[in-house]
């Protein structure tokens, strides 16, 4: 009896080693392929030597592929939508310029309404209308931000506008092109200055190309006066700070174009609304209460509004996903268009000069486009290495590295 029983207990206990073998396997297999699975869906990660580096690597040879794949797809996609996002951007920019163009020309040389300062007040009024009406049926999210900045902005965005069209009043035409070509000189010296942005030197000579072809197609007579010279002075100033501010603001409290246009839309009308009559008194002799009013000019007046949301959506939009100097570029070429419209459709008077600018012009725009795209890679790249010179090991993928450099790590340290 004591000899069956040692064996029943021998066996039992045989029994139990080989159900913690089989266990302990089970578990260890449990243990590994948890440990796969991680390391296979982890792109990229810092290595620590703490596991031995094979199964590191064997973990990511199978799935390298895959991961690189979908990760250099995920980049592409990213990258057609943001360049896809501002070319749709320059577009509406371009079409609605010139459609506001094109109404308040006949709105105000064929109708006689010649208040353009408080007519902008009236786009302002209308695009702020529009923004509230998109919040409420919840097209987009509205962000606070702080009311000092957002009201020096407004102000000097409303400022901007009634020296713009002092200058035009008080000037001759072909000094007031020169005072809207001044505008990009003054922003590039400003940008180098206070906000530390780098021009490239192909850049600037496509910016003068540019420049160049506009003033030969535009420029035609220049009278100086004290008086106009100061106002074109402060409608540079003014203009540049403002479209700068427009971009800065935007990067600064982590806001949108559209969100930034909803905070400053109704203060901008407000300056207006207080700037808008006296400028329009001083340089008309009358206001818009003393206008006698037709169903035209309601019209186009109504439909010149109508357009001024575009035209302000685009505008931040632009400068928001560019700079203040791509759209100063912009604003030129639409001026180009517009001439060539004229004398295309309207069959308006036109010279060779005025076809040869035109040209010029054009090729400045396409030279200013390929080079500023260089010098955006350039300043990418250079960034790069600068984050990879004062982090090696930042974001550092781990096939990256070689087997010996893996090996000589992961031997060094404890």
């Amino acid at each position: 009896d004591q000899q069956v029983e040692g064996e029943r207990q021998a066996r039992a206990t045989s029994e139990r080693q080989k159900n913690g073998t089989r266990e302990d396997r089970r578990s260890r297999l449990d243990v590994h392929g948890v440990a796969q699975f991680g390391l296979r869906f982890m792109g990229r990660f810092r290595t620590d030597g703490k596991a031995p580096v094979e199964h590191k690597q064997d973990a990511f040879d199978s799935f390298s592929s895959y991961n690189s794949k979908s990760k250099s797809s995920r980049l592409l996609a990213a990258g057609n939508m943001v360049e896809l996002g501002t070319i749709g951007a320059l577009a509406l920019s371009v079409i609605s310029s010139v459609s506001i163009v094109v109404c308040n020309k006949y709105l105000i040389s064929n109708l006689g309404f010649h208040f353009a300062t408080t007519l902008t007040c009236a786009h302002m009024a209308v695009t702020a209308a529009f923004l509230h009406l998109a919040r409420m049926m919840r097209w987009f999210e509205p962000k606070a931000m702080e009311l000092r900045p957002l009201i020096i902005f407004s102000t000097i965005s409303g400022i901007s506008i009634g020296f713009l069209n002092l200058s035009l009043g008080l000037n001759s035409v072909g000094f007031y092109q020169m005072t809207k070509l001044a505008i990009i000189p003054c922003t590039v010296t400003l940008q180098s200055l206070f906000y530390g942005k780098r021009f490239g030197f192909m850049v600037k000579v496509a910016l003068g190309v540019l420049l160049g072809g506009v003033g030969v197609a535009t420029v035609t007579d220049l009278q100086l006066n004290f008086m106009g010279s100061l106002m074109s002075l402060c409608a540079v100033a003014t203009t540049c700070i403002s479209q700068i501010w427009t971009n800065t603001l935007q990067k600064r409290f982590s806001i949108s174009s559209t969100q930034l246009l909803y905070n400053s839309a109704p203060y901008q009308a407000l300056v207006m609304l207080v700037v808008g009559p006296v400028l329009d008194n001083a340089l008309t002799g009358s206001t818009v209460l003393e206008f006698e009013y037709t169903n035209a000019v309601v019209a186009f007046a109504l439909m010149s509004c109508l357009i001024a949301i575009c035209v302000n959506f685009s505008t931040f939009l632009v400068i928001g996903k560019c700079d203040a100097v791509t759209y100063q570029v912009l604003g030129h070429v639409k001026t180009m268009l517009v001439l060539g419209f004229g004398f295309v459709v309207l069959q308006n008077p036109f010279m060779w000069r005025n076809i040869g600018g035109i040209a010029i012009a054009l090729v400045g725009m396409v030279a200013y486009g390929i080079y500023e795209q260089k010098d955006q890679e350039m300043q990418k790249l250079q960034a790069a290495k600068q984050e990879a010179k004062e982090d090696p090991e930042k974001g550092v993928p781990l096939l990256a590295h070689s087997n010996a450099d893996l090996s000589a790590r992961s031997t060094s340290k404890p």
